[in-house]
């Protein structure tokens, strides 16, 4: 069983995003099964009209009809970094996040909880994904035959306590597609992410968007693929393409086994037996 981030430069147009994306999909090893994931804002990137005028209602719509499609075709497992959905009876739209199996069913999906509004000292400045998005109110762990995945995206990743409560929900791979600018990727993508591998034991897969994106948008690029001990199993820092490292199930379960830190965490309890 192997992994595999795909890193990309999407824009506003999905027909060229799609183009884009198959031509990446085409490089996948011919090995079976494949865990594939897309960056966050996939489908359309950089351009609120563009977002809303694209959204799909979560199911229906021909965009997830080419993701599904894609799945099938390929067989593999793909996770859709993040796509946008719309919400009954809301202006605003959730940040979504789809699983689909190898038959191109969806067995999963994800509402972006953590939304970034933010400024960053970069051409773009300020950053409000709360005048496009709502933020989802629930988690989502599902089993694949990979092991117990953990759906995150991307600014999710500042928030340790959400990655705990993955974990304590039986989570082995965490998910975590990702636009992190190019200033805050830098300082802090990949110390974050080895911290989320090592606290909570888990392989780590990140695919991210990479390069100039309009508007002043940069993102960082450095996909990355970790073992549950932290340790890089593969980085793509720049431009377009794939990265794949093998999923070691033991290698998962012996790390868990000779430090048990699940089992050792007390405040966690201390703080469910006062509540």
């Amino acid at each position: 069983m192997e992994l595999v981030a795909i890193q990309m430069n999407a824009g506003p147009d999905w027909p060229a995003n799609k183009a884009r994306l198959e031509k990446l999909l085409q490089q996948l090893p011919p090995s079976r099964p494949l865990l594939v994931q897309l960056p966050e804002n996939a489908v359309v990137f950089g351009n609120r009209d563009a977002a809303l005028q694209l959204a799909e209602r979560l199911g229906e719509g021909p965009v997830q009809d080419s993701l599904a499609a894609w799945a099938r075709q390929f067989g593999i497992w793909l996770v859709v970094g993040s796509m946008p959905t719309r919400i009954e009876g809301s202006g605003k739209l959730h940040s979504t996040c789809l699983v689909y199996d190898d038959r191109g069913e969806r067995v999963a999906h994800y509402h972006k909880v953590h939304l970034f509004d933010v400024e960053v000292a970069d051409g773009h400045g300020r950053y409000q994904e709360s005048a496009t998005y709502a933020p989802g109110d629930a988690l989502c762990v599902i089993d694949s035959p990979f092991g117990r995945l953990g759906l995150s995206i991307c600014y999710d990743l500042r928030f340790p306590e959400l990655y705990r409560a993955l974990r304590e929900r039986g989570a082995e791979i965490l998910m975590v597609p990702a636009a992190f600018t190019r200033v805050t990727g830098q300082a802090h993508w990949q110390p974050l992410l080895q911290a989320r591998a090592i606290e909570n034991q888990c392989y780590v897969l990140a695919a991210a968007q990479y390069g100039d994106h309009g508007g002043g948008r940069q993102t960082w690029g450095h996909s990355l693929i970790l073992d549950p001990w932290g340790e890089l199993q593969a980085c793509l820092p720049k431009g377009e393409g794939l990265i794949i490292a093998p999923l070691e199930v033991e290698r998962l379960a012996r790390i868990r086994s000779q430090m048990p830190v699940a089992q050792h965490a007390r405040l966690t309890a201390v703080w469910r037996d006062k509540a």
